[in-house]
């Protein structure tokens, strides 16, 4: 698809409608490889969400959804699953365009789109509650929806992580107001045509488009909203946690990350599979992931072998056209966020650090938001890049002399979302995953996700877990029913003479 393709304005999807905001603002999505605008999109405000939740809330409490069999959500699901393969096409050309995902990896994410629904329509068919016999009574638990989700979605693979939310939520019976990132509001828009196809039906899945301050804090505070998923920046999360809290919300929080890479020194005996993984995890999806092993920690033995051939390899990875296949690094969003990752990188050039790889524009790319594949070497556990989330294509590595300082230094962020250790150390491999403050830890691997197992973060990383059945501890209330089997004594009170 070339960059100059032109769209009809997003609009809004309320109850089943595609609609302008109500007082007509908008704002304009840019692509990030010339920061022209693609298109504009309508501009949420408090009564444009007020209008959705009202449709979602109809939807809940007086239509079919929630009294829907599992099976019968389900039917839907796969339903919305098979016309995201069709469309896939499209969704990896708008998501290219939109955020500058290179195409080689974007086909990934919209696979994996289209898997989500499947998925948990498989989940939610075998989804079942416990049930306890004791004496005369029988107890046994069952699920039920919540109500109205409000889903706030980040901007660095909007469509794959919206459905990764979207798909169990609805799973479950919820109803839905998704407000995507304003930085990337095109695949939310065609999702929502598709919801439509599939027969959803209406006010059960709504989208609202526009900024955090005027569309996002208005359904965080809504009284007709339940829930609120989100995934985005940490202080963004603390916002959104505080505007949910006198309506009580349920919350489930996937926040920033600063991800170690603990490498020991006996792990270079399989050195090119490490140095793959390395380069993969911080380089991949432009850097901008949640996950990304943003900060390589290696024993002294291995630093310096390790810090080159990775320095080597990113001096080689390809920045260019989202649209090329051979791109591997595509540009940054935005403008002002690319401003922002070379602020990190000019902090530690002027606190002495080593830049081993890029750490500027490619002289061939003066457009745009590109940036080279960069690695600094020698960074401190003081620095800013060590401490906060950069969220681009930047790695830091620093050496470490023992077990004990490596998990300290793995453990000295505020963060705790992912972790990687590398080790044929079989005792130390879990010695030291466990010692890692973090909801999630790879040994001897990259980020290789299983649906089944529960995703989420510690400490500023996040709240809650999601995936597989554990998706569902969020997405569904559990009722206990106590069923006596016999006629219980029951203690009689009130028989004495009146006062």
């Amino acid at each position: 698809m070339p960059a100059t393709v032109e769209f009809r304005p997003q609009q809004h999807f309320i109850a089943n409608a595609f609609v302008d905001s109500l007082g007509g603002e908008t704002f304009a999505t840019l692509n990030p490889t010339t920061n022209a605008d693609i298109t504009s999109a309508a501009s949420g405000q408090a009564a444009d969400v007020d209008a959705a939740v009202v449709a979602a809330r109809r939807a809940f409490d007086e239509g079919p959804w929630p009294r829907m069999t599992a099976k019968e959500r389900a039917t839907v699901l796969r339903r919305i699953a098979g016309l995201i393969r069709t469309h896939a096409s499209e969704f990896i050309a708008l998501e290219c365009l939109d955020i500058g995902m290179p195409i080689a990896q974007m086909k990934g994410l919209a696979a994996r789109a289209a898997d989500n629904f499947d998925y948990f329509a498989g989940v939610i068919e075998e989804l079942a509650g416990k049930a306890w016999q004791t004496g005369a009574f029988l107890n046994y638990s069952i699920h039920k929806p919540v109500g109205v989700a409000g889903l706030i979605m980040p901007w660095n693979a909007p469509l794959m992580l919206s459905t990764w939310r979207i798909a169990p939520c609805l799973a479950a019976g919820n109803t839905i107001v998704l407000k995507p990132a304003e930085w990337s509001p095109l695949t939310a828009t065609r999702l929502a045509e598709l919801m439509a196809q599939a027969e959803l039906p209406e006010g059960v899945f709504n989208v609202v488009h526009g900024y955090g301050e005027t569309a996002g804090a208005p359904l965080s505070a809504h009284p007709g909203v339940d829930m609120i998923c989100f995934t985005g920046e940490t202080t963004t999360g603390q916002a959104i946690m505080a505007a949910g809290a006198p309506t009580l919300k349920r919350s489930s929080f996937e926040l920033g990350g600063k991800s170690p890479v603990v490498v020991f020194e006996d792990a270079g005996e399989d050195f090119e599979r490490l140095v793959d993984a390395v380069v993969f995890q911080i380089f991949s999806m432009n850097g901008q992931r949640c996950t990304a092993g943003s900060r390589l920690l290696v024993q002294n033995e291995l630093y310096e072998q390790l810090i080159e051939a990775v320095a080597q390899r990113a001096r080689n990875v390809r920045v260019g056209d989202p649209f090329d296949p051979e791109t591997e690094l595509g540009p940054l969003i935005r403008p002002e966020h690319h401003a922002r990752v070379m602020q990190y990188i000019d902090s530690a050039r002027e606190a002495g650090a080593r830049i081993l790889a890029g750490g500027q524009r490619p002289e061939r790319l003066p457009d745009g938001n590109y940036l080279e594949a960069t690695v600094i070497a020698d960074v401190d556990e003081t620095m800013r890049v060590f401490q906060e989330e950069i969220f681009g294509p930047v790695l830091v590595a620093m050496p470490f002399a023992d077990e004990a300082q490596a998990i300290r230094l793995a453990n000295a962020t505020p963060y705790g979302l992912a972790a990687y250790v590398w080790t044929n150390d079989l005792t130390r491999a879990h010695r030291v995953a466990q010692a890692i403050d973090v909801g999630l830890c790879w040994v001897n691997s990259q980020n290789v996700r299983d649906l089944r197992t529960p995703f989420g973060g510690v400490k500023a990383s996040g709240i809650g877990r999601e995936g597989g059945d554990y998706s569902f501890e969020f997405y569904c209330e559990q009722e206990t029913i106590h069923v006596a089997l016999d006629t219980p004594h029951v203690p009689r009170l009130g028989l004495g003479a009146s006062a």
